[in-house]
């Protein structure tokens, strides 16, 4: 099903969408990789993984499995047919599993892929990240490659259903050097430091403008 889905909708990606994709040779050929990105658009996780020749699997917000009409069922059905994993942010514990599933992807030799703000920008800044990537990189020793999406909200501005035509700029970017703080997820302090590390070089790529707070739905 996910060949079938790249097939069916890579036209209207290329179309709309035009990706200048960059960085490609640092996203290993094998092996567990996490991708974390910046965040502005629905369409963002599309791109990723249209623009990959591996699988990658996201977090995806659970409304995007739950939403009710047409809209929905188009939601529900390609989010499914990704193989993405829906999470509940709204309940700490149920994240929290959702977060061990992604360490049995990355146990698996797979790619995760995060979008670190913890939902789409809600106007164009880039907001402070949430932790869980640093926390399971650290535990599972997978490399994290910074992801910078430019022009995902011109094709697909959020609010927006339909689609208009752009420019996408992809580049993924060297992976964080982490392998001297393997093991030490549960130092809350180390984490956060390297999740701003992880931050500040997706404002660098992407030009915008970082703000140290959470954003907000």
């Amino acid at each position: 099903m996910f060949r079938l889905l790249k097939l069916a909708l890579s036209p209207a990606v290329w179309l709309f969408g035009r990706p200048v994709v960059r960085g490609t040779e640092h996203v290993p050929s094998s092996g567990p990789v996490i991708l974390a990105g910046n965040h502005l658009s629905f369409c963002d996780s599309l791109f990723v993984i249209l623009v990959l020749r591996r699988r990658v699997t996201f977090l995806a917000k659970d409304e995007y499995f739950t939403t009710k009409g047409l809209r929905g069922l188009l939601m529900r059905w390609f989010f499914t047919a990704a193989g993405q994993i829906p999470v509940d942010r709204k309940h700490g514990a149920k994240a929290a599993a959702s977060l061990q599933q992604a360490i049995t992807i990355l146990e698996q030799g797979k790619i995760w892929g995060i979008f670190p703000e913890g939902t789409r920008s809600p106007d164009g800044r880039l907001y402070r990240g949430r932790t869980g990537t640093i926390r399971v990189a650290l535990a599972t020793g997978a490399p994290v490659v910074p992801v910078v999406l430019r022009g995902t909200d011109r094709v697909n501005p959020p609010g927006k259903t339909l689609w208009r035509p752009g420019k996408v700029h992809i580049t993924f970017c060297p992976p964080l050097d982490l392998q001297k703080y393997q093991g030490r997820e549960q130092n809350l302090k180390l984490v956060r430091e390297i999740t701003d590390e992880l931050m500040a070089t997706l404002a660098r790529h992407s030009g915008q403008e970082y703000v140290d707070t959470y954003a907000t739905k």
